[in-house]
């Protein structure tokens, strides 16, 4: 087993465009003037070397390989391949961004500390008027900025409810 190798003998799916054509297409089982096509195509776009020679990655390989999959056994043509390879890319790629934004969220989270406020008069006296017996509590308002919790201030804040 190589280094390009995973244990079952295929190519590891990495983007290091290592392979000249005539080995992708003897590790894809496709002929290179279909390599080229594709290429052409925009199905699969191996990277080019500096003498414009394409380099194919192991995961142009699994690419070439579900080309081929969907081609022979599907039945399904070049046309609508491409429509769902750009699908399958689009949705990767919006994978990729709501991992990102959840761990955004997640730092700003852990960093922040919610705001409370305390109702305004006029939804007290409402809550009042609807014969409420429990007192109206403050509530944190989603759409108000979050206090840091690690900010630059070293002041100290006890907060002690009035005695009624």
């Amino acid at each position: 087993m190589n280094s390009y190798e995973s244990g079952n003998g295929l190519p590891r799916p990495d983007n290091t465009p290592v392979y000249v054509i005539s080995m992708a297409a003897e590790l894809s089982g496709l002929h290179p003037q279909t390599l080229r096509q594709y290429d052409r195509l925009g199905l699969v776009s191996p990277d080019r070397a500096p003498g414009r020679g394409r380099r194919y990655s192991a995961m142009d390989i699994e690419r070439l390989r579900e080309v081929q999959r969907l081609s022979q056994d599907e039945g399904v043509n070049l046309a609508g391949i491409k429509h769902i390879r750009g699908l399958q890319d689009e949705v990767a790629a919006l994978h990729a961004r709501v991992a990102e934004l959840e761990a955004a969220l997640a730092a700003v989270a852990a960093t922040t500390i919610p705001v409370a406020l305390p109702l305004n008069p006029a939804a007290a006296q409402g809550h009042a008027q609807q014969g409420a017996v429990t007192p109206a509590l403050p509530v944190h308002n989603p759409l108000l900025p979050a206090i840091p919790a690690f900010g630059h201030s070293t002041a100290l804040v006890v907060w002690r409810p009035q005695q009624h």
